[in-house]
């Protein structure tokens, strides 16, 4: 028979204002699990996602929704047909793209500049580090596909280098 105390004899103790302001957290941030370590103590909130909810349909899809994916691709593919010629770089992570290192300066690469290999084209904070994404080789920047502090999902076009 399974008791409060655990196996130490000790009755856990929880914190309701923090699980109340995780819990917030989670609605606030369209998050469906967060979870919080303090030493032997672990709260981990959950909220079950409904069809109702936007994130539900993106986070858990059901098997009705799998030829609704069809259709949707096939715009996918042509806008992929549409890119520019030459060497596209994609996002390696979902995070958010930033053009420059900070607010109101220069952005790394502008339409027409020449990069060499290495030099970094923007950079994409994902879970508050910095990663910079780097010139897969020397050429000039065609076309920049996203913008300052946009959103980005994994293998989204960012640049096209001729």
């Amino acid at each position: 028979m399974a008791d409060d105390k655990g196996e130490t004899g000790k009755q856990m103790r929880v914190d309701s204002a923090l699980v109340r302001e995780l819990a917030e957290l989670l609605s606030a941030n369209e998050l469906s699990e967060i979870e919080v370590e303090d030493g032997d103590r672990k709260i981990r909130v959950r909220r079950e996602l409904t069809a109702a909810h936007p994130v539900a349909m993106v986070a858990a899809p059901a098997p009705a929704a799998a030829p609704a994916q069809a259709p949707a691709a096939a715009p996918a593919a042509a806008a992929a047909d549409a890119l520019p010629a030459g060497e596209v770089v994609r996002s390696p992570m979902v995070g958010t793209a930033y053009l420059s290192a900070e607010p109101g300066s220069k952005p790394f690469a502008s339409p027409g500049d020449t990069v060499r290999e290495g030099d970094t084209l923007l950079i994409v904070e994902a879970m508050k580090v910095m990663n910079p994404i780097v010139a897969p080789r020397a050429g000039k920047i065609v076309q920049v596909m996203v913008a300052n502090a946009q959103p980005v999902e994994f293998d989204q076009p960012l640049f096209v280098i001729e």
